[in-house]
C-alpha cells in the first residue's frame, strides 16, 4: 500500500468509529431508526471503497 492508501484507510476506520461513538448517544427509541441507518451507511462507505479496489485488482488490507 502506498502512503495515500494508508492514510485513507486510517481516515475511513476513524470515520466508522466516530459514527458509532456519536450514535451511541442517541435516544434508545431510535436504535432501529436513524441510529441503525447511520451505522450501516458508515460501514457501507468503507466496504464500497474496498470493493472498488478488489474489482480493479488492487490489493489492500481489510480494516
Amino acid at each position: 500500500m502506498n502512503e495515500y492508501q494508508t492514510t485513507l484507510k486510517k481516515k475511513m476506520d476513524e470515520f466508522a468509529h466516530v459514527v458509532y461513538r456519536v450514535t451511541r448517544k442517541f435516544p434508545k427509541d431510535e436504535v432501529y431508526g436513524i441510529t441503525s441507518q447511520l451505522r450501516r451507511a458508515s460501514v457501507s462507505i468503507v466496504l464500497n471503497y474496498i470493493e472498488g479496489f478488489v474489482i480493479n485488482g488492487i490489493n489492500i488490507l481489510v480494516l
